[in-house]
């Protein structure tokens, strides 16, 4: 699968930046006209209510892109965080280099492809939010980010699958009993 470096070759028209563990690249409530593709190192984009609960979107791992399409391609302020989760190694993508009118017929094909994936997967995650078990979450998550269990807190992927971190404990023993 291609990604988004091969098809429009931002390494050398987009910034590249490392940031710290712990580093917020965007805040809610800021306008953000990047994106965020991982070259090394893992992000997570969130939420926190009202409460002060945060509430994971999605991680990012290397080869992965992340940001508030929102923020980016309206200019609306952000409904999300994004933090680093390790230290990483990060492009900064404009949104005209993913939506620009100067892309080339090819860039856009392939730029679509990867927007149509990325909206099954969301169309995906909101139908397991509403109508999977935790157990299937929990089977999805591992599918979608096979090599993340071992670089996530049980609190971070339990906020990602919508539990408590002693309901994932649960699953996961049921998980290793079954195997």
């Amino acid at each position: 699968m291609e990604n988004i470096n091969d098809i429009l070759n931002i390494d050398s028209i987009a910034h590249t930046k490392n940031y710290k563990k712990g580093d917020i690249l965007q805040r809610h409530g800021e306008t953000n006209p990047n994106a965020f593709f991982v070259k090394h190192g893992l992000l997570k984009s969130y939420s926190i209510d009202n409460k002060g609960k945060e509430h994971i979107f999605m991680f990012a791992p290397e080869g992965w892109v992340t940001a508030d399409i929102e923020s980016q391609v309206f200019n609306r302020p952000s409904e999300l965080f994004i933090e680093c989760i390790e230290d990483s190694e990060v492009i900064l993508v404009p949104g005209n280099l993913l939506f620009g009118d100067d892309l080339s017929v090819e860039q856009l094909k392939k730029n679509k492809i990867l927007t149509m994936r990325r909206i099954a997967v969301l169309q995906r995650r909101v139908i397991m939010l509403m109508s999977a078990s935790a157990l299937e979450r929990y089977n999805a998550f591992l599918e979608a980010y096979p090599n993340l269990s071992q670089r996530l807190t049980q609190k971070m992927i339990a906020s990602y699958l919508g539990v408590t971190p002693q309901a994932l404990s649960t699953i996961r023993g049921k998980t290793a009993r079954n195997k």
